[in-house]
């Protein structure tokens, strides 16, 4: 295009990592011939090159992105425009890859500057190419498998708070998920915690199968925004062109919308909820709504980690996630509550196309946890407890420790398998209240013997104990 042989060099202000240059309307008066969210390369007398993006237009004040920051940049820089928007590359080539927040390979390996190149950021997929999730993926985790499946073209956020294991658990699942191909997204990440995923997934042998984009805390946080859109960006394209089921892992959302925000305030934009911009909403499903399983082709399902600062659930990122996802995970003391977790696209799977007894003993599970929960409570405050109580406590111990534990890994069938060995350690088959023929066939035989309640209520033991004392003082 003429564009790239012309440069600006009225640079009007530069603020934080944002930089306004002038630039003369077209000659037809319908105002500046550059484009929202095309590419421009800042260049300084030294010959020092940056890349940069448009990200608003107001006549002639074009307002630039710097992706590797402002510092040290004067207003004596100019400014040519590229004509075509972020891209990145797209290739078998990129598995067992690692690019950072401008796409450019960091790992060392070959050059793949010659391999073809993909438009980020752009639409969601048209509605009618879409079809009803109808498959599951696995994880071999009792609490997803068994609980709260995850689907295909299904997008779940986990919430969690700083200091709980949520990146190691995003790493187990990208290893154990069947998916055909993983695309990670580290937003913000701490070196450790980067060497940590990498490691993982080479160790683990799923590396091969695996693109990450990365972004790390000391990186500029322009590039912290390019990072989900150049993962679905790939995503999208291996399950529209190769029919691939991908699923994409993105850690910290909540590190995404602070960028957003500090990128809002540096355009000196009115602050909404909390400081976040009005539009975070719609920044947020945009990337969300990626999400698609194919008529023809295979799917994108999106897994995301979004901390909840202090705990909130009412801050404004999970409250925004919560209206756009299809449910949540909540990881908090290491454990994942079945409570306050949701799947609501499970109900398309479990029965369908996993085994008959999953919807029942699903449910069964959960109930008595309840009634375990209830239990314990009425321990804590010395209420006197029934025999089924003392199974209810039991089966509480069990549930937390065979299943909530994000350690532990079971393929489903042995996850449902469990379940029933652990309801046969606690109750008799009539206590189920399950469908006969399911406990005919799925109930153990030689079940262990069931929890013996103590000899004597709680009240009871205390009135013994008195009478001893009174016989004593008597003698």
């Amino acid at each position: 295009m003429v564009l790239n042989l012309v440069r600006y060099s009225r640079i009007l202000e530069i603020v934080g990592d944002i930089l306004k240059v002038r630039v003369p309307e077209a000659g037809d008066g319908k105002g500046a011939t550059v484009r929202f969210g095309d590419l421009a390369v800042l260049e300084q007398d030294e010959g020092h090159r940056s890349l940069a993006q448009v990200i608003h237009i107001d006549r002639e004040v074009v307002s630039l992105q710097i992706f590797t920051g402002t510092k040290g940049i004067s207003t004596d820089s100019s400014v040519t425009f590229l004509g075509h928007p972020m891209q990145v590359t797209y290739s078998p080539n990129i598995l067992g890859r690692v690019f950072d927040g401008t796409g450019a390979p960091i790992d060392g390996g070959p050059d793949l500057a010659m391999d073809a190149k993909v438009e980020i950021g752009g639409p969601s997929v048209n509605p009618c190419e879409r079809i009803v999730p109808k498959r599951m993926i696995r994880t071999d985790v009792p609490m997803i498998d068994v609980f709260n499946t995850l689907v295909e073209s299904q997008k779940i956020p986990i919430f969690s708070v700083s200091g709980e294991p949520f990146n190691p658990f995003l790493a187990r699942i990208g290893i154990q998920a069947d998916a055909d191909i993983v695309v990670f997204g580290g937003l913000g990440l701490i070196f450790d915690d980067y060497y940590t995923f990498r490691k993982a997934f080479e160790d683990a042998g799923v590396f091969s199968r695996t693109v990450m984009f990365i972004n790390q805390a000391s990186d500029p946080i322009v590039e912290r925004l390019l990072i989900p859109d150049m993962a679905l960006a790939v995503a999208e394209r291996f399950a529209v062109e190769e029919g691939k089921r991908v699923l994409v892992l993105l850690t910290d959302m909540t590190a995404y919308a602070d960028a957003l925000k500090e990128v809002g305030i540096s355009m000196e934009r009115v602050p909404s909820n909390r400081g976040y911009m009005g539009d975070l909403y719609s920044q947020l499903a945009r990337r969300y709504e990626k999400a698609c399983d194919y008529a023809k082709g295979g799917s994108v399902t999106i897994l995301t980690v979004t901390t909840m600062p202090g705990g909130d659930v009412t801050h404004p990122v999970p409250d925004n996630t919560g209206y756009i996802t299809e449910g949540q995970f909540y990881l908090h003391d290491g454990v994942l509550d079945p409570f306050g977790s949701l799947s609501r696209l499970k109900q398309n799977v479990i029965g369908k196309v996993t085994r008959e007894d999953h919807g029942q003993i699903m449910n069964t599970m959960i109930r008595f946890y309840s009634g375990a929960r209830d239990a314990q409570q009425k321990q804590a405050m010395a209420f006197d407890l029934s025999d089924f109580d003392h199974k209810l406590l039991k089966f509480g111990d069990l549930f937390r420790e065979r299943f909530m534990d994000i350690e532990v890994s079971l393929p489903l069938e042995a996850a449902l398998d469990l379940c029933w060995a652990t309801l046969a350690a606690c109750f008799r088959p009539e206590e189920l209240l399950m469908k006969q023929e399911l406990i005919e066939k799925y109930f153990p035989k030689d079940r262990p013997p069931e929890v013996e309640p103590p000899t004597t209520s709680a009240g009871e033991a205390e009135l013994a104990e008195l009478e001893r004392h009174g016989e004593t003082a008597a003698q």
